[in-house]
């Protein structure tokens, strides 16, 4: 519903923070979207390395739910800032480098995931809600996530 002027607003309205914080807020949601699909491709490639020993771009595409020419350029993207190799015939290959984010990327999961499952939240939902706000929280909020879920008995 919108206000006609001169019409006073009867709704208690949070005020903007000053313009400095307004710019940082979006800066970091900016970076957390930048980040957030290198990630997922990162860590869904060392796990299909751990559980099946190799990584086919068909089960990325599977797994992701995008099309191979998506994961195919996803993969250029990868091999040109060094997180992977592809090696012709024989599949992608982290580097260490990727493999360091890999790991990064599933604990900032399973922390999240954890605060969840410590707030009462079921299972399924805990591991779908986390993979979308691993991304977007600050190594203090996840470090308060990870001490209030240890306090809870929910590590993993």
């Amino acid at each position: 519903m919108s206000r006609t002027a001169g019409q006073k607003n009867k709704q208690k309205v949070m005020p903007l923070v000053n313009v400095e914080e307004h710019v940082e807020g979006f800066r970091q949601v900016r970076e957390a979207h930048r980040r957030e699909l290198i990630d997922d491709y990162v860590e869904l490639i060392s796990d299909l390395i751990r559980e099946v020993g190799e990584v086919r771009q068909v089960d990325m595409a599977a797994r992701l739910g995008v099309s191979q020419p998506t994961v195919a350029k996803m993969l250029k993207r990868l091999a040109s800032v060094g997180l992977i190799e592809q090696i012709p015939w024989r599949g992608v290959f982290l580097t260490p480098e990727g493999e360091k984010l890999a790991q990064m990327s599933r604990e900032r999961h399973q922390i999240v995931e954890n605060f969840f499952l410590a707030l009462g939240i079921s299972a399924e939902t805990a591991r779908i809600d986390a993979e979308g706000v691993e991304h977007h929280v600050s190594e203090e909020t996840l470090e308060a996530f990870r001490l209030f879920s240890e306090k809870r008995g929910f590590t993993q």
